[in-house]
């Protein structure tokens, strides 16, 4: 699976962006694809999943600002981001990964991501006060 990432850029505060991520190989009728997000001095955390029944999960933080989706006609990944905030400032990420997955655990799903995810090479997100 190959992943490229696009959309990211600078921003102002409450402002909005849209990230894509473009998948090829992805030929699993199961799977599930995520967006992390990665900030200087700090881990990698998952920010939203979407599995391939269309069901999604969020972290907390950004609940009721960000929207993920997918388009299979265009294979591609979305992550719409309104509301944004200085902390939201960070390289984002999208990742995919074969197979069935549990949406219910962020923490479960972070550690399948990190064990067998095929990754992008991240876009870069900056929010200004």
């Amino acid at each position: 699976v190959q992943l490229v990432e696009s959309g990211g850029g600078s921003v102002q505060s409450g402002g909005s962006l849209r990230l894509s991520c473009a998948a090829s190989g992805l030929t699993y009728s199961n799977y599930c694809l995520g967006w992390f997000r990665q900030a200087p001095g700090k881990e990698r955390a998952g920010v939203a999943y979407v599995d391939s029944n269309g069901r999604t999960s969020y972290a907390e933080s950004v609940k009721g600002r960000f929207t993920i989706s997918q388009d299979n006609a265009k294979s591609t990944l979305y992550l719409q981001m309104d509301s944004l905030e200085p902390e939201d400032t960070a390289m984002y990420y999208c990742a995919a990964v074969t197979g069935k997955c549990d949406l219910t655990s962020l923490e479960a799903l972070g550690a399948l991501f990190r064990a067998y995810g095929s990754w992008g090479q991240g876009t870069q997100v900056t929010v200004s006060s």
